[in-house]
């Protein structure tokens, strides 16, 4: 996907970029690939694979879900920043927050948004196991996503303690989804959320399959959720 299939790709989909933002995207390339010579954030550092596999696909969850109204979100495990920050980037009124395990990522985060001069960006190095039991942020966000982080089950208990009660959780998944959502019906309906819908598309040119899951927190989490580090890989909810 070329910068220019990008731009027009994404608009065909009613998201209009200013020459700014088209700047801040590839700022956004740039210093991936420079950061990504001394850590690693990516497999994926060709520029048009970057813009198809990367951008596009965090923008995605923009065709099936409205993040025009200023809304707090927390995504969970962003390592390089994806998906939020291309959404940040598309919708600037967002206050975007990520939460990540590796600090070095953490540091690759707060030099990106220096570079692209965003506002209302938060960063926190911390296991999501434990930033769900942290009252500051606990049920404290209107939006929580995940994109490619873990199975269904151990996603919804490392996200859903962060979505406030009337909050949506987003998750953006592959081939598989399907199987996946059928493991997590129970963990999602105990921890307080509804599935909404399952979007279903396929990614333009090499037509990969994708999912964007919505989810609705329709109630509070159980105060035992969710459990200590490595418990929710270990012993899943299902």
């Amino acid at each position: 996907m070329s910068k220019e299939q990008f731009q027009r790709m994404v608009e065909e989909k009613g998201i209009s970029l200013s020459p700014t933002q088209l700047e801040q995207f590839n700022i956004y390339y740039q210093t991936l690939v420079e950061w990504n010579e001394k850590m690693n954030l990516t497999a994926i550092t060709e520029e048009n694979e970057v813009y198809l596999k990367h951008f596009f696909d965090s923008i995605s969850a923009a065709f099936y879900y409205d993040f025009s109204k200023p809304s707090k979100i927390i995504d969970v495990g962003a390592g390089a920043g994806f998906p939020s920050i291309p959404l940040k980037i598309c919708f600037p009124q967002l206050h975007v927050s990520i939460v990540d395990s590796l600090n070095k990522r953490i540091g690759f985060l707060n030099h990106l948004a220096d570079r692209l001069h965003l506002d209302d960006v938060s960063f926190f190095h911390d296991r999501a196991e434990l930033f769900g039991k942290n009252k500051d942020h606990r049920e404290k966000y209107d939006i929580v996503m995940a994109r490619a982080v873990a199975r269904m089950p151990v996603l919804s208990e490392l996200c859903l303690p962060l979505v406030k009660v009337s909050g949506t959780f987003i998750a953006m998944k592959g081939a598989g989804a399907s199987e996946e959502l059928k493991e997590g019906k129970k963990a999602i309906s105990l921890l307080g959320g509804k599935l909404v819908k399952d979007e279903r598309f396929l990614l333009p040119f090499e037509e990969s399959e994708r999912h964007i899951i919505i989810v609705e927190k329709l109630k509070s989490t159980p105060n035992k959720y969710p459990r200590k580090p490595g418990t929710p890989n270990k012993q899943p909810i299902i």
